[in-house]
């Protein structure tokens, strides 16, 4: 039976305007859920909705919020295989994966739960008697959160998890092609207990949301703005809150490099190549753009990946596959145009490119009837290509040579992104030397480009970021803002500055 899936505003079914459907794109005959899709006025009416729960929900003591998260951790961990079936049917991400992405937002609630008693402010010592400072953390006060449906459910919480700890009310308007992943994940956090109003869920398509976004930060609803998604859209969006002077959270694109050095354990690159570059069949924000290989390995690890590559089980992803198809049909479609990067001065080392069709097929291949691509690595990628420039969300990696270190280091920033980034050697001056010069967020040393850890600052610079951060600590710069007090029981006007005792010291003297 079809889902059928409204927004849901304050505990409510919310109207819609239009109709999505979502296909599971591994048997794209097949429908998961239809949407429906609010509008820009709807939109709105959540972030009014939830900015007249949200001051309830901060006097709400944030250790008691802080067990509200343990609970939604319980459920989500009790639900996992339910809700890891549920994106693996929607999205088409490998089960395994589906499964691992379900066990970060446990984890995620594992560490935020604690933070509910570490919401620390400070005291500090006043330059006068009688009078003492304190600082506090407050909520921001309503967070939009706008989200990509590669990581349908994980990405989501890295921004509700926080955002609803530290007292805020939040909004969510997750990809449509995963809304019935976004819609499960929705009932784990209400189940926990959460008050309505305090996370209303809106479906919508991307102009909608927009025009919506822009009629909330003009009525002063929103306070805080969440965006996971294209580098594009992601400069919209902070363009769009810097006019209301609101500092956006932006989690963008990445052109991720990997440095693969002459003393660099082949084997355990091409592993890493493989994993980064083909997993979620190269749809993550981390996944693996080009391999920047020292000239003296180059041939030697562009066979190995290649060998490895045509040796990846893809299709069927409930099977054991490193991939299976693309997210959406305009993913597909957009990853066709990136195929068309390939120049002549190219090699493409692993032969078939395009969708996988009786008349393009790939051996060893499990699926039928879905958006299925062949895995492609492209070598001899040079500095101006396009192909190295740009993102190329699908699986498709480049190679690139390189004769120095500090070449690669600037190899590795010429695209100017900066999210994620891999160096693959066993000098350790070569690798401090390249954490010193790349200027990506996050760098791996002997790992591959993709992965995160719920207690680890995630995010990027550049084409990828503002400079915020998502998970750990780091977060609740995010989510909060910093109010200082000073309480003067003196009973007399202390003026800062001004009556400040003076102790004079004799600065002639000598020895």
């Amino acid at each position: 039976m079809t889902r059928q899936l409204v927004s849901i505003i304050g505990g409510k079914d919310a109207p819609s305007v239009a109709s999505y459907t979502s296909i599971n794109p591994a048997r794209t005959g097949e429908t998961v859920a239809t949407v429906g899709l609010a509008d820009a006025e709807t939109f709105a009416a959540a972030c009014r909705t939830a900015r007249n729960a949200q001051r309830e929900w901060a006097r709400v003591p944030a250790p008691v919020r802080g067990r509200v998260i343990a609970s939604i951790g319980r459920l989500v961990e009790a639900n996992a295989e339910s809700l890891a079936r549920l994106v693996t049917e929607e999205i088409g991400k490998p089960y395994a994966e589906a499964l691992g992405e379900v066990r970060e937002i446990v984890d995620t609630c594992d560490f935020f739960l604690g933070e509910g008693r570490r919401l620390y402010g400070q005291t500090v010592p006043s330059e006068m008697p009688d009078k003492n400072l304190f600082t506090f953390r407050v909520p921001v006060g309503v967070a939009a959160v706008i989200t990509a449906g590669n990581f349908p459910v994980a990405v989501p919480a890295w921004y509700l998890i926080p955002a609803l700890l530290c007292g805020n009310t939040a909004v969510w308007k997750p990809a449509e092609y995963a809304a019935a992943s976004a819609h499960a994940l929705y009932r784990l956090f209400t189940a926990a207990g959460l008050p309505d109003g305090v996370l209303n869920l809106v479906f919508a398509d991307g102009s909608s949301t927009f025009a919506g976004l822009e009629l909330a930060l003009t009525e002063g609803t929103v306070q805080k703005v969440g965006f996971t998604g294209s580098t594009a859209v992601g400069r919209a969006v902070g363009e769009l809150c810097g006019r209301h002077l609101q500092s956006p959270c932006l989690e963008l694109g990445g052109k991720n490099p990997m440095v693969v050095t002459p003393d660099a354990d082949l084997d355990l690159a091409v592993e890493g190549a493989l994993f980064s570059g083909f997993g979620t069949a190269g749809q993550r924000c981390t996944s693996l753009g080009t391999a920047i290989v020292h000239e003296s390995v180059h041939a030697d690890f562009t066979a190995r990946l290649a060998a490895a590559v045509a040796s990846a089980k893809v299709g069927e992803p409930t099977g054991d596959v490193v991939y299976g198809p693309l997210l959406d049909t305009r993913f597909a479609e957009r990853y066709e145009e990136y195929l068309d990067w390939i120049e002549p001065h190219h090699t493409v080392v692993t032969g078939p490119t395009g969708r996988i069709t009786q008349d393009n097929p790939r051996g060893g291949f499990t699926g039928e009837g879905g958006l299925y691509y062949h895995p492609v690595v492209v070598d001899g990628v040079r500095p101006d290509d396009q192909i190295f420039l740009e993102e190329t969300f699908g699986p498709l990696v480049g190679i690139a040579t390189y004769r120095t270190l500090d070449e690669a280091i600037e190899l590795a920033n010429r695209p100017g992104y900066g999210l994620s980034s891999s160096i693959y050697t066993t000098d350790p001056a070569s690798a401090f030397r390249f954490r010193e010069g790349i200027g990506a967020g996050m760098v791996s040393v002997n790992n591959s480009t993709s992965g995160a850890e719920a207690h680890l600052p995630f995010g990027g610079n550049g084409k990828s970021g503002n400079g915020s951060r998502q998970s750990g600590m780091w977060v609740l710069d995010q989510f909060t803002r910093w109010q200082s007090m000073n309480w003067d029981h003196s009973g007399r006007l202390q003026k800062a500055q001004m009556d400040v005792a003076e102790i004079t010291p004799d600065l002639d003297y000598r020895l």
